[in-house]
């Protein structure tokens, strides 16, 4: 079994034009207006372009849900203002430009699934409990580092110059010694302090991915990860997973078939589903990248929060990856504290061969000179008391998680999960194979944004699952639930919406 390529998609398929569309229900007026509306933004943008086709009147009401009257009304109104014309046997298409044509980086990231999540962080419609992020907030130990921070060592951070592009050397150092204590013995210059793990796995693209060359990746995996992959012009091929991580028969067939630049894996606490890869899968891994001369990235982003001993010993540290040495299979460790301290202090970090460290620190220089001295030396702070928070932070994610559990059997009985092994977040199958995509739609009218599993899978294998962070306290956990079995009941009563049909391939 090999790996199945990235599918994709433009804005004639109603999948492509609704990820540019973004959440176009929150507008004011009648539902066509809306659309309309959310239509012309997207040429204003550039994101829609002359002579670009639309979906058929019939698909794209099924695919959001709606009347197809409503989408009717809809191209009449982009028709009448001019930005799009209707030929019998061409369909109907974008005649006018509406601005500057923007670069995939701008904006909205154009012909991509998971571009709507990112658009989600900058829109922040105040109305609506968004799913795209599973992140718990800043606890009463991040304010007690902050006021020692600023009562011990604010004077001296204020006597340095500030630039460390590489990092601050007190916080390389305390990430080496965290690595250390979980099985992989590191020194200060294998480490690269970054922005958050999605700088990391950026400059790692930056340095490996080449325009038009391929990137194995997870399937189901993180959506904002395959979009780094995507933005550096990479074809992404998925490898299906098991109760233990990435399956062995598909990596092998297609390292085999691909050839690729990078295999991307997450080992610990897999996003979505929450696996954790077993250390005998971990060492195969490593055994195969090493035959078939591929790097390896490995995004660690949850080990932080866990106290040593708990998880397996990291991908790098395999005998086939060489350990500290780096003289086997090359890989690269991502991690981050925005699981274990808070998502708002960026700060995360790359763990590779010295080589590749200079390399990366020298682009991440051109970028920004360095993460920023105060929040690096409050990290340097944090990231030694971490395995003594740990216990506390799994109680919390463990209620967190039989909370939601709890609400979903008694409100959705029949929406089906796989317990996960650790994290925060749920990978829901819904039944009879409904497509998420189109239950996004509807969710998003009740109020709750959902990630569906198109966005996080680049084989089409999980359209009909969603993804559900439980990192709500109980009230708004209650209120979400209820939100997302209101917007179940009218997309089944309705069959998938107004006109639409819920199963895929209908």
């Amino acid at each position: 079994m090999g790996a199945e390529v990235d599918r994709i998609e433009d804005p004639s398929d109603p999948a492509g034009l609704i990820e540019l569309l973004g959440d176009w229900t929150s507008g004011p007026g009648p539902r066509y207006r809306s659309l309309a509306a959310a239509v012309a933004r997207a040429i204003g943008t550039g994101d829609l372009r002359p002579g670009e086709r639309l979906p058929a009147e019939r698909r794209l009401a099924d695919a959001l849900a709606v009347s197809r009257a409503t989408v009717v009304a809809a191209y009449d109104a982009l028709r009448v203002s001019g930005l799009v014309e209707s030929r019998r046997g061409s369909g109907t298409r974008v005649v006018r430009a509406g601005g500057p044509t923007l670069a995939p980086a701008d904006g909205r990231l154009r012909g991509n699934r998971a571009g709507s999540i990112v658009q989600r962080l900058l829109d922040r419609p105040d109305d609506v409990i968004s799913l795209g992020r599973a992140a718990e907030p800043g606890g009463p130990d991040l304010g007690a580092a902050l006021a020692e921070l600023v009562r011990e060592d604010l004077p001296g951070l204020l006597g340095d110059a500030g630039y460390h592009p590489a990092g601050l050397p007190v916080l390389r150092a305390a990430v080496a010694a965290h690595h250390t204590a979980f099985g992989l013995p590191t020194t200060p210059d294998q480490v690269l302090v970054t922005s958050g793990a999605t700088q990391a796995i950026g400059l790692a693209a930056q340095l490996f991915v080449g325009r038009g060359s391929t990137v194995l990746v997870e399937s189901p995996g993180w959506a904002g990860c395959l979009d780094v992959f995507r933005a550096a012009g990479a074809r992404l091929a998925g490898v299906g997973i098991d109760d233990d991580g990435i399956r062995i028969d598909g990596l092998a067939a297609a390292l085999a078939e691909h050839r690729p630049a990078l295999l991307y894996v997450m080992p610990t606490y897999q996003n979505p589903t929450g696996v954790l890869m077993s250390q005998g899968r971990r060492h195969r891994v490593a055994e195969l990248a090493a035959a078939h001369g591929v790097t390896v990235l490995e995004d660690s982003a949850h080990e932080a929060a866990l106290a040593p001993g708990r998880t397996p010993a990291p991908i790098a540290a395999a005998p086939a990856a060489g350990g500290a040495g780096g003289t086997g299979a090359a890989v690269l460790t991502v991690g981050s504290l925005a699981k274990a301290v808070w998502g708002g202090l960026r700060i995360g970090w790359l763990r590779a061969p010295r080589p590749v460290v200079e390399r990366a620190a020298r682009l991440k220089a051109l970028a920004d000179l360095g993460s920023p001295l105060l929040d690096q030396a409050l990290a340097a702070r944090l990231l030694p008391r971490l395995p003594g928070l740990a216990p506390a932070r799994a109680e919390l994610q463990r209620q967190h998680l039989t909370t939601m559990g709890d609400l979903l059997s008694r409100e959705l009985p029949g929406w089906r999960w796989r317990q996960p092994d650790g994290g925060s977040v749920l990978w829901i199958e819904l039944p009879g194979g409904a497509d998420a995509r189109v239950f996004t739609q509807v969710a998003l009218r009740h109020g709750a944004e959902v990630v569906p599993g198109a966005a996080l899978d680049v084989t089409g294998a999980h359209d009909h699952y969603l993804r559900l962070p439980c990192s709500f306290p109980p009230r708004t956990a209650a209120e979400l639930v209820g939100r997302l079995a209101g917007a179940w009941a009218e997309f089944s009563s309705s069959g998938g919406g107004e006109g639409g049909h819920p199963r895929r391939g209908a």
